[in-house]
């Protein structure tokens, strides 16, 4: 039967079938197909979407059925990002139906439409409408106050607009519009969160040395059209931002587009108005905050390449960007790069360098501690390294004081959440009109409500976390599922004692009515995912600090990544030491960048500024060399304990997660997958025993992982494969492949 067809097509379906079909094309349809296109085919009786991956002749396959409907004229994606899917699929253990939901939004998997609305103009002149007033006024009121509304505007109104100002009907206008006194026309609207927006242009700025030298290499890169990887280690505040608009203005000159990645939608603000007020070309806007409409609006205009600068969090890494030349991740050390909730788990630091290289585009990765991972490529000679080692135009580096708390709680004779340092920085700043950021890394007011008789903390009855409470809702809550007690409880669920429960832990909610209660004057704003839980939060409590509307920022790591704020001269770390208590190899690299990151927040303008860090742990070598702010030594002295326990960048890695409803179950069957992939694997992998994950129980859901060591990752997507087919668990089992993970704890 396939002799009828003019060409075979293999589809990938949208549906859970883990395998591509293929499906004949007839005459009609052979030269409307191509690889990337959307299409719609028969399966078991009903009709399903899907991708075209391949184009072929023949089947092997009997009795092969004919596509139904081609959803789009041209290929949704386009070759480079078809190849990028299939290199993720690969490398990432994913199915390719999940890849390709991460390069198409769903407005445009759905097929959603541009905006249209109705605009109305005049169809004579003024002077014949005005007659027509006259004629209208006494006879036909409602006609004449539309048409006096029509004379006062200057080309057109839209028809929502028009008949709001003059409590008109549809049913009046569109009278009118036969009459030929108006015309109706359909005009598309562009939903852009920039539209209407205003900015002042700017030039560029004098580089210094450094940056001029590592403009140059990356210049060079660009002329050749060479893909190469560029690794910009900058210390905070030393102009890397001015590299990368720079890099682009070269891009462009060459007509090639580029993408600008920042990690948080935090920082989006601050990044789109340097980029606007830089450049004249559209740019667009990409991240999870925007409506369906205003991402389908973007999309279009970045695939029809009149947005030829990209600018958004880790999803912008798929853009459909015509003539792609440059890719900036910028704070490429950001663990929010990676998608860890979801399948495919991608690193998007790692997909850029491997889209630069199917499109022979630049790579910048930019940090000022960067990943041991990209600092290795650098240092073996993989990446172009650039050092900016001094801080732009007049800033200097801020001084940094440790602050042993032990010492602190003694005088206090018990817990205080500020030292006698920090107040009185704190104190200084407000009496001088400068500002202040505290940093703690846990929000809420109270993080455990503990029970004084059985020590057990109020956990959530869905998830393995305690709760955390929140004084403005008077709840406990729990932040991995949302469950929440309100009020809290009086007595202990678990053992039902007598003793009034206590309170423990310190989060920012806390911090800042503290605050409140030492300086009863002081202007605070905070800054955590709380406060932020609305669309343009972020942006709106940014933009109140920097014009000076608060006289301290309290914030949780949302603060510590790329904001500028030149009247800042004080940063406040504390408890800068808990996140070194969970038993994972990362630890010490993610506290190290988190303390310098939010360190780099202060003195960023002429006045010279101020660190204080608080600790219990004051001789710890990553608190130390995050106080000297030295990047390299705390390099040196990581990757020789990572050599040596032959942890990444010396190894690939891959947590396999399993959950499902019932605990002894799902460990049984991690145990069985594991002791599978033993007989599989080469002998080159190393497998950990199975162990609960940090968290053990999400959503009633019980969570047993075990990871594995290789040199390479494709072989255990094969053995996964294989395995797969041979094992049968419980339909409510799910695995988790995660590949290069950013903890291998949670």
């Amino acid at each position: 039967m396939n002799e009828i067809f003019a060409g075979i097509a293999t589809v990938v379906l949208d549906v859970a079938i883990n395998k591509s079909l293929d499906y004949g094309i007839t005459t009609e349809k052979i030269s409307l197909i191509h690889i990337g296109s959307r299409v719609e085919v028969p399966m078991r009786g009903a009709m399903k979407k899907g991708y075209v991956i391949d184009l072929k002749d023949k089947s092997p396959f009997p009795n092969i059925k004919p596509i139904g409907n081609i959803l789009s004229d041209s290929p949704l994606i386009t070759r480079d990002l078809f190849q990028l899917a299939l290199w993720i699929a690969r490398y990432y253990c994913s199915p390719l139906r999940d890849v390709f939901r991460l390069l198409l939004p769903p407005s445009i998997r759905k097929g959603m439409k541009h905006k249209e609305q109705l605009f109305v103009m005049r169809g004579k002149t003024r002077e014949e409408l005005i007659e027509m007033c006259i004629t209208l006024r006494a006879t036909k009121p409602a006609q004449a106050l539309i048409l006096d509304a029509m004379l006062k505007v200057k080309k057109g109104i839209f028809l929502s607009k028009l008949l709001e100002e003059t409590k008109g009907s549809r049913g009046v206008v569109d009278t009118l519009a036969k009459k030929g006194l108006l015309i109706l026309e359909n005009v598309k609207i562009d939903r852009s969160p920039l539209i209407n927006e205003e900015y002042f242009m700017s030039g560029p700025k004098t580089l210094n040395e450094c940056q001029s030298l590592a403009l140059k290499k990356i210049q060079s890169s660009l002329n050749d059209t060479l893909f190469q990887t560029h690794l910009l280690y900058g210390i905070t505040g030393s102009g890397k931002t001015e590299i990368y608009l720079q890099s682009i203005d070269s891009a462009l000159k060459q007509g090639k587009g580029a993408i600008m990645m920042v990690p948080e939608i935090s920082l989006t603000a601050q990044t789109i108005e340097r980029f606007r007020c830089r450049f004249k070309e559209r740019i667009a806007i990409l991240h999870h905050r925007l409506s369906d409409g205003e991402r389908h609006d973007e999309w279009q205009q970045i695939r029809s390449g009149n947005a030829k600068i990209v600018i958004g969090a880790r999803s912008a890494i798929f853009s459909p960007v015509v003539d792609l030349g440059l890719i900036i991740v910028d704070e490429e050390h950001e663990q929010s790069y990676k998608q860890n909730e979801l399948s495919p788990c991608y690193q998007a630091r790692d997909v850029a360098v491997m889209r630069g290289k199917l499109t022979n585009s630049t790579v910048i990765l930019g940090s000022a501690t960067p990943s041991l991972e990209s600092y290795y490529n650098a240092a073996s000679g993989k990446y172009i390294l650039s050092v900016l080692n001094q801080r732009a135009e007049t800033a200097a580096l801020p001084q940094v004081t440790v602050v042993d708390m032990k010492g602190e709680f003694e005088k206090a004779k018990g817990w205080t959440n500020f030292s006698e340092k920090l107040l009185s920085g704190i104190e200084k700043r407000i009496d001088q009109g400068e500002q202040t950021i505290l940093f703690l890394n846990r929000r809420g007011y109270h993080t455990v409500l503990l029970c004084q008789e059985c020590g057990q903390s109020i956990k959530c009855s869905h998830c393995d976390l305690p709760m955390t409470f929140h004084l403005n809702e008077n709840c406990l809550t729990c932040h991995l599922c949302s469950f929440n007690y309100s009020p809290p409880p009086k007595e202990c669920p678990s053992c039902r004692g007598k003793s009034p429960l206590k309170f423990r832990g310190v989060g920012t909610e806390q911090i800042e009515r503290a605050l409140h209660a030492i300086f009863p004057k002081v202007r605070t704003l905070r800054i955590d995912a709380d406060t932020t839980k609305h669309k343009g939060s972020h942006q709106k409590i940014l933009r109140e600090f920097g014009s000076g509307k608060a006289d301290v920022l309290i914030g949780t790591q949302m603060i510590a990544k790329g904001l500028h704020f030149p009247e800042v001269t004080l940063v406040g770390v504390l408890n800068s030491d808990a996140g070194l208590m969970i038993p994972d190899f990362r630890v010490s690299e993610n506290v190290f960048q988190l303390i310098t990151q939010v360190a780099g927040r202060s003195g960023r303008g002429v006045i010279p500024g101020e660190v204080i860090i608080q600790t219990t742990m004051p001789g710890n070598a990553t608190i130390r060399h995050a106080a000297q702010q030295d990047y390299i030594a705390f390099f040196q002295e990581e990757i020789e304990v990572r050599k040596h326990f032959r942890y990444p960048p010396f190894c690939r890695m891959a947590k396999i997660l399993l959950s499902g409803d019932h605990q002894t179950i799902t460990e049984n069957i991690a145990a069985n997958l594991r002791s599978k992939l033993v007989e599989t694997l080469p002998s080159d992998f190393e497998l950990h025993p199975v162990s609960p994950s940090g968290y053990k129980k999400i959503k009633d859901r019980f969570r047993y992982q075990f990871l594995i060591r290789g040199p390479t990752m494709y072989s255990l997507n094969q053995a996964i494969r294989d395995i797969q087919h041979s094992i049968s668990w419980p339909k409510d089992i799910k695995i988790f492949i995660d590949i290069d993970p950013s903890s291998t704890f949670f």
